[in-house]
């Protein structure tokens, strides 16, 4: 085999590796967005940058891969379904005190299956592995909470921080990772279970 048939033969393996790289390449980001959503526009928006953003976005896969995630067993769902709606009732008339008891409720039903809750980021992160579509509900719920403590945020505000955890809180409990199941859970819910605080 001569020079030049060596030099082509080469070139034709690089083309070939290059080729395999970039497919490679491609199909992660696929996977990535359709798995992620929202959430990978919002790892690209907070990095700037598509390979830090995926990069972001595996090491999460990796981390939570490690967890010992599991459903709740039926006693467990019957237990903080209960308590939720003791806390939502609660919300006529104590919004804040509702709120709260919101947060630490769902902190309770992550620990119970088996998410580390000692980082609020760390939470969002681990949480978005699996909830990528409420995990935006957490974020929102728990910034409306942090407003209304500098002063920031009224009663409707914690009202709509009230439904964004309940978003998340149905879909921890329920199990219910599939887009068609929340929205059947949706559509189910009446407008009436929406809290509202007691009118004056």
């Amino acid at each position: 085999m001569d020079t030049t048939t060596l030099i082509i033969a080469a070139l034709v393996l690089l083309v070939l590796v290059l080729g395999g790289v970039l497919l490679m390449q491609r199909r992660r980001s696929s996977h990535l967005q359709s798995h992620f959503g929202p959430e990978y526009d919002r790892a690209l928006k907070d990095t700037g940058d598509k390979r830090k953003a995926e990069a972001e976005l595996q090491h999460r896969e990796k981390r939570v891969q490690k967890l010992s995630i599991r459903p709740l067993d039926r006693d467990d769902r019957e237990r903080f379904t209960k308590e939720w709606r003791r806390t939502q009732a609660e919300f006529v008339d104590d919004p804040m005190g509702s709120m709260k008891h919101a947060d630490i409720l769902l902190q309770d039903v992550m620990s119970a299956r088996g998410y580390p809750v000692e980082n609020f980021e760390q939470v969002a992160s681990d949480i978005s592995v699996d909830h990528p579509t409420v995990v935006q509900n957490y974020r929102s719920g728990h910034d409306i909470a942090v407003r209304h403590q500098r002063g920031e945020a009224g009663t409707e505000d914690l009202r709509q921080a009230m439904i964004h955890y309940r978003e998340l809180f149905d879909e921890l409990v329920t199990n219910e990772d599939s887009a068609e199941s929340r929205t059947a859970s949706k559509s189910k819910r009446s407008s009436d279970d929406e809290p509202r605080p007691r009118e004056s």
